[in-house]
């Protein structure tokens, strides 16, 4: 038993040192989309290519609505079709909404992009959308 407290204070810390996006992803994407981000295949798709998303026309806005408002319909991600349902998540604050994108981001696709703001958010929180049309918004991606 003395030897387990140092490991369990040990991961208390670890938790605790987690940032806010990575606790966010945890508590509401992990799930589906996996600790690694690679997703299920064939039900869910993996979050790896989405630095090719933020860098295209309008991919910071789409992937800010794909959090907000869902996501349903055929997606092809990587060459390969999902036809899942992506609930949304409205009730993340703007600031949450930008700290999970963020964590995605930089963790899964190793993007470089400039992270993306809660003022962001804020403005596409403007206009609601449905997840069929979130989709029919996603910007051609290479």
């Amino acid at each position: 038993m003395k030897r387990l407290l140092p490991l369990l204070g040990f991961l208390g810390l670890l938790a605790l040192a987690q940032s806010p996006g990575a606790k966010l992803y945890s508590a509401h994407c992990q799930s589906c989309h996996q600790a690694n981000g690679q997703g299920i295949p064939g039900v869910f798709p993996p979050l790896t290519h989405l630095d090719k998303v933020v860098q295209a026309k309008g991919g910071r806005e789409y992937l800010i609505r794909v959090v907000l408002y869902g996501l349903q319909g055929p997606l092809t991600v990587e060459g390969k079709t999902y036809n899942g349902v992506m609930p949304p998540f409205r009730q993340l604050k703007d600031q949450e909404v930008a700290d999970v994108l963020n964590y995605v981001l930089t963790t899964f696709a190793k993007s470089k992009a400039k992270p993306i703001t809660a003022a962001e958010v804020k403005a596409a929180r403007a206009k609601a959308l449905s997840p069929q049309d979130v989709l029919k918004s996603r910007p051609p991606v290479k």
